[in-house]
């Protein structure tokens, strides 16, 4: 018997017996590979219509789209030392559904939003790449902001807090580039620092 003769992966057993080191690793991987199959055909299942696209090409072939699907975060540290991390996307961590580990998959992505804050004023950046300026609608209330697209192609949706000095009178927004920042003026703080009363 010549070395060609060999079966794949037959001299594995002639050195680590029936069931060698590359028979687990091999079984391990074709064990990952269905579990992730399993996994895509699962959340293939829940994902919005909205965000699913079928098509015919040219040629007669038919193409189906998924997405986008995102997910993404953002930390910083805060002026307190401690970490702040900000969450983006349309995809949730997993959460557990009836003993199974399944993301959270949304028609709306959640935009990165950063607040800032000096002495003088409050911004927001909040990033919507893709959509045109006359589809964005901003909501401000006392304490929160909410800001979302009305592009079907493009669905943002997002509500952040905002300091409870920002005077929401003095909103101001522009937008540019996907950019879209909101500046707020801060409340006079001479009124809200009060006064000492003598005893007579």
């Amino acid at each position: 018997m010549s070395f060609d003769d060999i079966e794949p992966f037959d001299w594995t057993k002639r050195f680590f017996g029936r069931r060698g080191f590359f028979d687990d690793m091999f079984r391990g991987f074709d064990e990952m590979r269905r579990e992730m199959e399993s996994q895509f055909e699962d959340i293939e299942k829940r994902i919005p219509k909205d965000l699913v696209r079928e098509y015919t090409t040219p040629a007669g072939g038919k193409v189906r789209e998924v997405g986008p699907m995102v997910y993404g975060y953002s930390m910083t540290i805060g002026p307190d030392g401690k970490p702040k991390v900000r969450e983006f996307g349309n995809v949730k961590p997993s959460r557990r559904f009836g003993g199974l580990m399944r993301p959270e998959i949304s028609g709306e992505t959640e935009p990165l939003v950063d607040v800032t804050t000096t002495d003088n004023e409050v911004k927001a950046v909040v990033e919507m790449p893709g959509v045109s300026k006359d589809k964005i609608k901003i909501n401000v209330y006392d304490n929160r902001v909410e800001v979302k697209s009305e592009d079907p192609q493009r669905k943002y949706h997002r509500t952040f807090e905002i300091l409870p000095e920002t005077d929401i009178e003095t909103a101001k927004s522009s937008f540019n580039n996907g950019i879209l920042e909101i500046t707020f003026k801060k409340k006079d703080q001479a009124k809200g620092k009060g006064k000492t009363i003598k005893v007579e």
